[in-house]
């Protein structure tokens, strides 16, 4: 068992120990989801991209409160995979693999196009 299983396993523990099983259905699962990214957005909602690069690093309180979105966002997103009995590893895996297709190292290094405009545009922003 990999340390993401069996944190996703001791997170659905403490989730039924507590009888939320009711509540955590797929719907009720991406709607908090986007609760909790929304309120990671609002840390770095009025930062200049500097700010936003170097606070999370030198500032330890901002640093702890971003972490704990991002660990709010993670619980969020295994409970939703769980929830529909996907393997979020090998999904990530598999959109990778679709990804190195799309993305080819020659047409997107060094730029931002989204992969159907990779090739129309030579591989240049």
């Amino acid at each position: 068992m990999t340390d993401l299983e069996q944190y996703a396993a001791d997170l659905r523990t403490f989730v039924a120990a507590r009888g939320w099983d009711a509540f955590q259905n797929p719907k009720n699962l991406a709607m908090a989801l986007g609760g909790e990214t929304g309120e990671l957005l609002a840390m770095l909602q009025w930062l200049t991209p500097d700010e936003a690069q170097h606070k999370p690093v030198e500032d330890a309180g901002f640093r702890r409160a971003f972490g704990f979105e991002l660990a709010d966002i993670l619980n969020y997103l295994l409970r939703l995979a769980d929830s529909v009995d996907i393997d979020l590893l090998a999904a990530a895996r598999d959109k990778l693999a679709v990804n190195e297709q799309r993305y080819p190292v020659e047409l997107a290094r060094g730029n931002a196009l989204k992969y159907d405009q990779l090739a129309a545009n030579g591989g240049t922003a």
